[in-house]
């Protein structure tokens, strides 16, 4: 009963906030800011420790400008995400620009499917809005990781299924896609493929900036289960409000690449991403929390 009560009050203030137009919107933002960064302190240490870590050649004074300007995005990202459960498709797609589309459109009829490798950067949340640009009866598939509040795992689900997209917990992933597949639907799987995976799960570790890094495979192993072909998705925060995705072919014949070969492409290219512009990474995640002594090395 109180996950009940805390998913209906949540749902209403959500529901107020996404309300506001969007200048009202980031002057919300503004104060949040304020509060997160000089107040709160949210997760200051864990920050600076990864800004650090990840940029040894900057001054002090350069990730200071970094960590800034990454406070003001995570407090926009997470309100713009909010803003989801009112905005229209039209609105959406007019916020969101989606570049190289005839090549993307191209794989999934010739193929079946494609596999999109998302990262945490700039407003990824908003790339489902691709719905808009896919042939009608394809299918932007979701992959997530359900929340243990099985209330607001619903509401997540519910703002991401807003725009066409059909969610799929990660574990069941392979039996979703298969299922789509058989019934004759042409799909474009998003994943994202910089999250830490758990020690039980399939990874792969590599250099990335500047420290040993573990990333989970399961998008690399979807794509050789199906042969989809990869794209990366770069994307690129324009302004406030405003976002671009390329999506970047990675490969058309994912058999032919060795294990690890496409989750590799993808950490070179997003750390190619991040050093563009480093505010727009998700810097408060606990990252590099895994050893790699700690786990067992596939692929």
């Amino acid at each position: 009963m109180k996950s009940k009560i805390v998913y209906w009050l949540t749902y209403a203030g959500m529901w107020l906030v996404a309300l506001l137009p969007f200048r009202a919107l980031y002057a919300l933002s503004d104060g949040l800011y304020f509060l997160m960064r000089h107040v709160v302190h949210y997760r200051k240490e864990v920050v600076r420790r990864n800004l650090r870590n990840s940029f040894p050649e900057k001054s002090e004074t350069e990730l200071m400008e970094i960590e800034r300007k990454f406070y003001h995005y995570i407090c926009d990202y997470m309100l713009e995400e909010v803003k989801m459960l009112r905005m229209s498709f039209e609105e959406l797609c007019r916020r969101m620009e989606y570049d190289n589309k005839e090549e993307y459109l191209a794989m999934i009829e010739k193929h079946g499917g494609i596999v999109l490798l998302i990262p945490h950067y700039a407003n990824f949340e908003w790339i489902i809005g691709m719905g808009a640009i896919m042939r009608p009866g394809d299918i932007p598939v979701q992959v997530y990781k359900p929340l243990s509040n099985k209330y607001l795992d619903e509401m997540f689900k519910h703002i991401r299924a807003r725009f066409g997209g059909y969610n799929v917990a990660k574990h069941s992933t392979a039996r979703e896609v298969i299922k789509l597949r058989r019934e004759g639907r042409r799909i474009a799987i998003g994943l994202i493929t910089d999250q830490s995976p758990n020690r039980n799960e399939a990874h792969y570790w590599t250099t990335f900036l500047n420290q040993d890094t573990v990333f989970m495979d399961g998008a690399e192993r979807i794509a050789k289960l199906m042969d989809f072909p990869v794209f990366y998705c770069e994307l690129e925060r324009t302004s406030r409000g405003y976002c671009k995705v390329l999506f970047d072919l990675v490969t058309e014949t994912p058999k032919q690449t060795a294990d690890g070969e496409i989750t590799e492409c993808f950490a070179r290219r997003l750390e190619q991403t991040i050093r563009r512009e480093p505010a727009y990474w998700f810097w408060s995640h606990k990252r590099w929390k895994n050893k790699r002594k700690e786990s067992v090395q596939h692929g």
